[in-house]
C-alpha cells in the first residue's frame, strides 16, 4: 500500500517523495520524471538565467503535478522571475534561504502552494508567518546549501513547532527508503531528495560528476565556502555549501581570506574548469548520502525504490507492533505495566 500522509494529499501524489531544486541539474527532464513516477518534481530556478527558465517552464506547462524552486535572496534580485514560473502553472512554489513573504501574496493569488525551506525555528516562524503551505526541514547532510543542523535534530523540532497546521517534509542525507522510514518516525510527512536523484539518468549533471557521486563515501564530502567565492558568489550567512572534495577544495581550505582576495581571478580560472569539464576543479555538490549512491537508474526506479522499501519498513514496524500488543498480557493479568503505544505519523 503507498504510504498515505498529508503531504501526498495536499499535493495530490502517490508517494511522499519530492526531488529538490537542484540549480540547473533539476531540469524538466527529471522534474517531469519524478512526478510521472507519483512522486512532486521541483525544477530548479538556480541563479536566475531568464532563458533557461523560460525554456524549462515551458516545457512543463500544463504537466502536472510540479513544482518550481527559487533561492530566494537571488529572486529577490529579479523578482519578475517569479511571473515567469508562475505562468507555467506550476502547483507549488518553493522558497529556500531567505524571506518569502514578499514573494507569498502573489505566489497565493496565482493558486500556487507554497513551500519552504527552514534551517532553524526562527526561520520556520517566519515562513509560517507569509503563509508556508509546506515547511521543509533541512539538516546540514544536504548536499548544496544549508546550514549547520543535522536532520535528526531540525526535523523533530520542526515538526514540533507545526504542530500539525502544514505538513513538514525532511531533507538532508537521505537516499534510500530507510531514511524516508526514519524521518516519518520523526514525525515528517515525506522527504525532499537531492542527491539521490544527481545520479539519475534525467539529471542535468555531467556523467564525470554521477560517476563520482557513485564512487565516494560519505567521508568525501565538504561544507564550506571555496566553491561560493570561487565563482564570485557571496552568500548570506549561516548557509554555506556542501560538495565533494577535490583538488580546488583542498588547495584552498584553510586560505579562504586568500581566496577572497583574488576572487576575480580565480573565478576566471574556475569558470574556464567548469567548461572543460574539468571536476578536479569545479564542484559536484552532493551530500553525505553519497555513500548509499552506487548507480545511476531512472529517476522512475529511484522513486519506486525508496517508496517500496519504506512501505515494507513502515509496514513490518506496524506488525510488529500488532503482535507484541496482541501477546501483552491482558489487563490484571499479573505482568508488567503496560506503556501507551506511541502513534505512528503514517496515515
Amino acid at each position: 500500500m503507498p504510504i498515505a500522509t498529508p503531504l501526498t494529499e495536499l499535493l495530490g501524489i502517490t508517494h511522499p517523495i519530492l526531488s529538490a531544486p537542484m540549480d540547473t541539474i533539476a531540469g524538466s527532464r527529471l522534474t517531469r520524471a519524478v512526478s510521472e513516477a507519483g512522486g512532486f518534481g521541483i525544477l530548479g530556478g538556480g541563479y536566475g538565467d531568464r532563458a533557461r527558465l523560460q525554456t524549462e517552464a515551458a516545457e512543463l506547462k500544463g504537466f502536472a503535478p510540479f513544482g518550481i524552486g527559487f533561492i530566494t535572496w537571488s529572486l529577490a534580485q529579479q523578482p519578475e522571475l517569479l511571473d515567469i514560473a508562475l505562468d507555467a502553472r506550476p502547483q507549488a512554489i518553493m522558497l529556500s534561504f531567505g524571506d518569502p513573504a514578499p514573494f507569498a501574496p502573489r505566489i497565493k493569488a496565482r493558486g500556487a502552494r507554497l513551500i519552504c525551506q527552514v534551517q532553524s525555528e526562527d526561520m520556520a516562524r517566519q515562513a509560517l508567518a507569509a503563509g508556508a503551505d509546506i515547511l521543509i526541514a533541512q539538516g546540514t547532510e544536504a548536499g548544496g546549501h544549508g546550514a549547520s543542523r543535522t536532520t535528526v535534530d531540525i526535523v523533530p523540532a520542526i515538526v514540533d513547532l507545526a504542530a500539525g497546521r502544514v505538513p513538514v517534509v525532511a531533507a538532508g542525507g537521505i537516499a534510500d527508503g530507510r531514511g524516508l522510514a526514519a524521518m516519518m518516525m520523526l514525525g515528517a510527512s515525506g522527504v525532499l531528495i537531492g542527491t539521490r536523484f544527481y545520479a539519475s539518468v534525467e539529471a542535468n549533471g555531467a556523467e564525470e560528476a554521477k560517476q563520482r557521486i557513485c564512487a565516494a563515501d560519505s567521508n568525501d564530502t565538504v561544507r564550506g565556502v571555496v566553491f561560493d567565492w570561487s565563482r564570485n558568489l557571496f552568500w548570506p550567512a549561516p548557509f554555506t555549501a556542501r560538495s565533494l572534495v577535490n583538488d580546488h577544495v583542498r588547495r584552498w581550505t584553510g586560505r579562504e581570506i586568500e581566496l577572497m582576495q583574488r576572487a576575480s581571478e580565480v573565478a576566471v580560472e574556475y569558470a574556464a574548469a567548469k567548461a572543460a569539464g574539468n571536476f578536479e576543479v569545479a564542484a559536484v555538490f552532493a551530500g553525505e548520502a553519497v555513500g548509499l549512491i552506487h548507480d545511476i537508474p531512472p529517476a522512475a526506479e529511484i522513486v519506486e525504490r525508496i517508496a517500496t522499501e519504506a512501505e515494507q519498513l513502515l509496514a513490518g514496524r506496524r506488525n510488529s507492533m500488532t503482535a507484541a500488543k496482541n501477546s501483552s498480557p491482558s489487563p490484571g493479568g499479573g505482568g508488567k505495566d503496560e506503556q501507551p503505544e506511541r502513534p505512528s505519523h503514517v496515515a
